[in-house]
């Protein structure tokens, strides 16, 4: 939620525009694109892959059906009250129970998003309230917990419902007390929210929720003893029961632990000592957060607490850690986006899609939203209410770009451009994202060997008509000269990565505003290079046959394999049309081109895609056609964000100065006239 952090009040969600009621419009066609794909994912895997959790309790074999203890057969995680609470259900068909199951958690979704978007902190804006709702939904169906969720047909959104409902939607304090028990009894760690009612000053409510705490649970045990006694005493309040609780499935302080080695009384030591620390920070600040006026914040810390200090704490149970977007973090108005696009990422991705498999940082991946949470619940400095960077955090420099040659360029003029540097953390997060789906479709764009080679056989047949063809020749200069082929080799392998980021850390360091022009133009570039691998799968000169070519990396391919050996599983060897090798050395080419202040530095910028061009073709990856084609996306790339954003050039405004009194130029935006860039500031 960018700016979603504040209650509707009163008529604040009346339409404030056109242009928020077309965002609205497709806020809510996403919400039910969403809603779709979520059931058509549950409802067309076989009964046997979908609801497992529901039909592990409640199906023909399930242990609500038969007779003896829940904990028995291991399968049952959830409390002695909630299988009292469930086992009505066994007498449902199966099948039906499944749809209804499905479509009535996604409607708990729907309502806990609606509730959510209620109790965000006022005052709020009426855009903001507008496109609260929607917004609000659409992170919850994408988001980890929920997808987990519908997909073991548990009961996690529930709880989390109880007390949102508890908090916001009911009055008085003895029934937010009842909901709060009752939320507590189906997940027993809910019951800290009695301590945060306690903390501020809600007695009843406090009182109430423990109350209805102990009448469910010694509900459940007058009705089923054996299978209190099994959970509570046996089993250590449910930490025994599920997955094995080092698994990377847990995510609290105890599994973390359990992780890292530690066993026994040390490791049990530890975790109490560090679960009553946790404990304690995170419910003093949830309190000062709700004294603040924002409780919807403090509700969102009790929970990410309650994750952090249980026992067990699966993937369906984290959804209290997304309700920490709505914290408001950083005085600058550039870096508000920073935490809700952290929360958002860690809740809707997993760990290793956001963070490289290195061993320095695999503890870090692998316990991503327990980090998150300990990270909210103790850390993250939310802004208290009474900050004056509350509603005005310190704005964002923004510049115009220079008169275009044309027009209609830019096509989006509310495509600012931002003077100062974006943030690096979410700036690195959001490129390894993007980087991770570049080579998930990468990987995935294939049509098989045999149009694979019909394309190389094309392309072969093209260059031989334009007189082009010279990779065989190339190829066997080059495998004939051992220093010349040793240095292709370390060139193709070693600088693809390092020049474009190298030339990214440069300017994000030293011309923040040419970095962004520069980031989106290889952004673009990549995109539709994507859709050539897609489109038109291409052999490779290497994995040509009957053409002796030369593989100078790899050494003889087996091409009679169909997987070619372990080097397919890495990278799709028919992602050859663009060549984005050339594609990349051509985009670091240009910009250091334009950008570099001496003429021996773009002279010697240029180097680097005459060297690529011949690494490809000398090491046989590539046809010549296929760094055209690198050309073609690049040189899109560039066209479309000129296009979109107008010229790579800004000017700057300063403000009027008072009479009697000398401009200075400090840069600000106003209206009368420009002041210079510094030097080497255009192209």
């Amino acid at each position: 939620m960018t700016d979603v952090e504040r209650s509707v009040r009163g008529d604040a969600a009346a339409d404030p525009g056109a242009r928020a009621a077309v965002v609205r419009g497709v806020l809510w066609l996403l919400v039910g694109v969403l809603a779709v794909r979520q059931v058509a994912v549950v409802l067309r895997r076989p009964p046997g892959e979908r609801l497992i959790d529901l039909e592990t309790w409640t199906g023909a074999t399930g242990v609500l059906h038969i007779a003896g203890s829940l904990y028995e057969p291991g399968r049952f995680t959830g409390t002695p009250f909630a299988g009292l609470v469930l086992r009505p259900l066994t007498v449902s068909a199966e099948e039906a129970l499944g749809v209804a199951w499905t479509f009535g958690s996604l409607l708990l979704v729907v309502l806990l998003g609606f509730v959510a978007a209620r109790a965000l902190p006022a005052p709020v804006s009426r855009r903001t309230a507008f496109l609260a709702a929607p917004l609000a939904i659409a992170l919850l169906m994408v988001s980890l917990p929920v997808r987990n969720t519908l997909h073991l047909g548990q009961t996690s959104i529930l709880p989390v419902l109880l007390v949102l409902l508890a908090c916001f939607a009911v009055r008085g304090e003895r029934l937010p007390g009842v909901l709060t028990g009752i939320a507590a009894a189906l997940q027993p760690a809910v019951l800290l929210f009695a301590v945060l009612f306690w903390l501020t000053g809600r007695r009843r409510a406090a009182v109430g929720g423990g109350v209805t705490f102990a009448v469910c649970t010694a509900l459940a045990w007058v009705v089923m003893p054996q299978d209190s006694w099994a959970y509570w005493a046996h089993h250590l309040a449910g930490a025994g029961l599920g997955e094995s609780p080092d698994s990377l499935a847990n995510q609290s302080l105890h599994g973390a632990l359990l992780r890292f080695g530690l066993q026994g009384p040390v490791e049990t030591a530890l975790f109490l000592v560090l679960a009553v620390g946790v404990a304690v920070l995170g419910l003093r600040r949830a309190a000062r957060y709700a004294r603040d006026g924002q409780l919807l914040l403090a509700v969102a810390v009790t929970g990410c607490v309650a994750v952090a200090v249980s026992p067990t704490a699966w993937q369906h149970q984290l959804l209290w850690v997304l309700l920490a977007v709505v914290g408001r973090v950083g005085v600058r108005a550039s870096d508000r986006l920073v935490w809700p696009a952290v929360v958002v990422l860690v809740l809707a991705l997993p760990g290793k899609v956001l963070l490289p498999n290195v061993g320095v940082i695999l503890p870090i991946r692998d316990n991503a939203l327990l980090v998150t949470a300990l990270a909210a619940a103790c850390a993250v400095p939310f802004l208290s209410r009474t900050s004056p960077h509350w509603q005005r955090p310190v704005p964002t420099d923004h510049a115009k770009p220079v008169p275009a040659r044309y027009a209609w360029v830019p096509l989006l003029p509310f495509w600012r451009r931002v003077l100062s540097r974006p943030n690096l953390l979410l700036e690195v997060l959001l490129m390894r994202v993007v980087y991770t789906a570049y080579s998930q479709v990468r990987l995935a764009a294939t049509a098989g060997r045999s149009t694979a080679e019909e394309h190389g056989r094309q392309i072969h047949s093209a260059e031989q008509w334009l007189r082009i063809d010279i990779e065989h020749w190339v190829n066997h200069t080059v495998v004939g000269i051992p220093w010349l082929r040793a240095f292709f080799d370390y060139y193709y392998s070693t600088f693809h990565f390092i020049v474009p980021l190298a030339i990214l850390g440069v300017l994000y360091v030293r011309r923040p505003s040419d970095y962004r022009w520069a980031r989106t133009t290889i952004g673009v570039a990549t995109v539709l290079a994507l859709l050539g691998f897609w489109l038109y799968p291409l052999a490779p000169p290497r994995l040509m046959p009957g053409l002796g070519f030369i593989d100078t990396l790899n050494g003889v391919q087996d091409l009679d394999s169909p997987d070619f050996g372990a080097l397919t599983e890495m990278t799709n060897q028919y992602a050859a049309m663009p060549s984005l090798h050339f594609g990349w050395s051509l985009w670091c080419g240009v910009v250091i081109a334009l950008l570099a202040p001496k003429a021996w530095m773009k002279a010697l910028g240029l180097l680097h895609p005459l060297f690529t061009v011949l690494a490809i073709i000398a090491t046989a990856n590539h046809w010549v056609l296929d760094a055209v084609g690198g050309a073609a996306v690049v040189a899109a790339g560039f066209g479309l964000t000129y296009a979109l954003s107008g010229p790579r050039g800004l000017r700057t405004f300063a403000p009027a100065a008072p009479a009697g009194r000398p401009d200075r130029g400090t840069g600000e935006a106003a209206d009368d006239g420009p002041v210079p860039e510094p030097a080497g500031s255009k192209a």
